[in-house]
């Protein structure tokens, strides 16, 4: 086409941008271009509009967040803290949160920009939409850099300073051993139900949990009536009054008392409540303890629950404790045709290990774990005949014509496996919480005895499948492995003497992350290393 030709007013503004498809009736007031007067903002095209017009004029581009490096949460002005993980939408609302004036615009998108873990630094690209003028819309991006500044929250400032607790949970058993405590702290391991807690101390016949907040004290006493049965009693101390405007300031203080039964204990129930609740022999054993006490019948399968409100009508403790179990022989068992679950009744013939060689008294039982014996095993249970029990409730079931006769000589509890080695190395390990022990560091004897009383919580950990489910077990990486072959046969003839100790398989275990380090090799560069 030739330069100088005439070229037509509608084929000319077609081509130029900003040009309305109506056709052009004005020109741009800045750059000339050819645009639509009747739809036109200002006499100015798009272009123009775009270069001249910032919609996000009084959004700021840059803010601060305060974050507490203890417990991982985020400030929300005024005094709030709210927990957020990185890049997640809680984080991204409480950061438009803090811009000025974004209210007055209209947000499109908003979406985190990748930047250096460590820069400190969190960058959020945000687009909004306003109207410039009648009939005109305008879009519009920008970059918002937000610096992570550390802060204390108040919770945390409590934790470190004495004397700022709220309330106060007193967890208490009134017995000679810490085999519930044991099982109680791995719970609450499990469900984190710790977490509020700004201190935990350790006391002569329980543990103290302190908390920042009455209503965490009470959600952790909930926990703990869902998981054990207990006694709860509270109690408050006034610590300041204003007169003025009535307002009162209290510390709470809740005694949490935990049922003195527990497993494996043999337990005479008064004849009362034998009959109510389900006619069961009033000489039982505890075989587990839940949100109930459950009980069971040896010579008969035969079980009861004792729940918590029961059992503080009529309170009742234990006849016999694990550290009075005696080891017996199986001479002679025969299984029965009654079952119950897990459990066999068979009628054994034992004597007790002790008096192999010495004399030739044996004892006829009828035991449920007749499942797991056999001639030549060992096992562990009461011995009955001739003890002497101080308990009125036994005398009772001595005295009674109903049960009198039905006091069996020996009652077994558990099989025992005498040839396992104490500090054995095992492949799973359990966590332990951390406590403040105070001035109540344990002496020698009974630093010895709180190890005794770990090991047979493993070892019950080992025996038993519902306890061992309700736990969380982990990986034990520090295992010790046999390097030469010295230690290899050390280790075999180690393996053949616990070949019949349970043991528990490394697929039911949960990998220890606490333990992952930067040395640690991923799976998929062990095996190029291997095909190499």
């Amino acid at each position: 086409m030739d330069i100088d030709a005439p070229m037509g007013m509608g084929s000319g503004m077609a081509s130029l941008p900003g040009t309305a498809k109506t056709g052009a009736t004005i020109l741009c007031c800045n750059c000339g271009a050819g645009i639509d007067g009747t739809s036109s903002a200002g006499a100015l095209c798009y272009d123009c509009i775009k270069s001249t017009v910032d919609i996000s004029a009084g959004i700021q581009r840059d803010g601060v967040l305060h974050f507490c490096k203890d417990c991982d949460r985020w400030l929300m002005p005024p005094a709030s803290w709210v927990s957020a993980p990185p890049e997640s939408r809680e984080l991204l609302s409480l950061c438009l949160k803090r811009l000025r004036n974004l209210n007055k615009v209209r947000i499109i998108d908003a979406k985190f920009v990748w930047t250096e873990p460590h820069s400190r630094r969190i960058r959020v690209k945000i687009t909004v939409q306003d109207t410039v003028s009648e009939g005109v819309m305008m879009q519009q991006s920008f970059e918002v850099v937000y610096v992570v500044a550390s802060q204390q929250c108040k919770d945390c400032a409590k934790s470190y300073t004495a004397n700022t607790w709220m309330a106060v949970v007193q967890v208490r058993q009134k017995v000679q051993h810490k085999r519930t405590f044991l099982f109680l702290e791995q719970l609450i391991l499990k469900h984190q139900a710790h977490r509020d807690t700004i201190n935990i101390k350790e006391e002569r016949d329980g543990i103290d949990f302190f908390f920042a907040q009455k209503n965490q004290a009470e959600a952790f006493i909930n926990f703990l009536k869902s998981v054990v049965p207990v006694n709860v009693r509270d109690s408050r101390h006034l610590i300041s009054s204003d007169t003025q405007t009535g307002n009162k300031s209290y510390k709470y203080t809740y005694s949490v008392e935990i049922i003195p039964v527990c497993r494996d204990d043999l337990v005479a129930l008064p004849m009362k409540l034998a009959k109510s609740i389900g006619n069961i022999s009033p000489l039982v054993i505890c075989h587990r303890i839940g949100t109930a006490v459950n009980l069971l019948d040896p010579q008969t399968l035969q079980t009861a629950d004792v729940s918590s409100e029961i059992y503080w009508r009529a309170p009742f403790g234990p006849l016999a404790g694990t550290t009075e179990l005696v080891e017996f022989i199986v001479l002679d068992i025969e299984p029965t045709n009654v079952r119950r679950g897990k459990w066999l009744l068979s009628e054994a013939t034992v004597a007790r290990a002790c008096d192999l060689g010495v004399n030739d008294n044996t004892y006829f039982v009828r035991t449920h774990i007749g499942n797991l014996l056999h001639p030549g095993d060992s096992a562990l249970g009461y011995m009955l005949h001739g003890g002497n029990y101080n308990s009125a409730l036994y005398d009772g079931i001595e005295q009674s014509r109903a049960y009198g006769s039905t006091i069996p000589d020996v009652m077994l509890v558990k099989k025992h496996y005498p040839n396992r080695r104490k500090n054995r190395n095992r492949n799973w390990k359990l966590k332990r919480m951390a406590k403040d022990e105070g001035d109540l560091l344990p002496k020698a004897s009974d630093q010895e005895r709180l190890d005794n009383e770990y090991e047979l919580f493993l070892r019950d950990v080992e025996e038993d499948e519902e306890l061992r489910a309700a736990l969380a077990l982990y990986k034990n990486s520090k295992a010790k492995k046999a390097q030469d072959p010295d230690a290899m046969s050390i280790a075999e003839t180690e393996m053949t003497v616990d070949d019949a100790v349970p043991r528990i398989d490394l697929d039911d275990l949960l990998d220890d992350f606490d333990e992952l380090d930067l040395q640690d090799k991923p799976m998929a560069e062990d095996d190029e290393d291997s095909s190499d």
